[in-house]
């Protein structure tokens, strides 16, 4: 697997477990970072994905 196929994998599986936390059960600060570590990670998520020939707003199945 190649540097970029492994970073994009390892952001995507940590906010994928950001997403199944309960953050019902954490307090507002602990809130308040899941929220913003799944911004960021959403963020960079978006700059670093490649487009494809038929464009940025192009869906992909990752």
């Amino acid at each position: 697997m190649n540097q970029e196929v492994e970073q994009g994998y390892r952001m995507h599986r940590v906010l994928s477990n950001l997403n199944r936390l309960d953050v019902n059960r954490l307090d507002d600060p602990d809130r308040e970072r899941i929220e913003t570590a799944r911004d960021l990670l959403e963020d960079v998520s978006l700059l670093t994905q490649r487009e494809d020939e038929n464009g940025p707003d192009t869906p992909t199945d990752s």
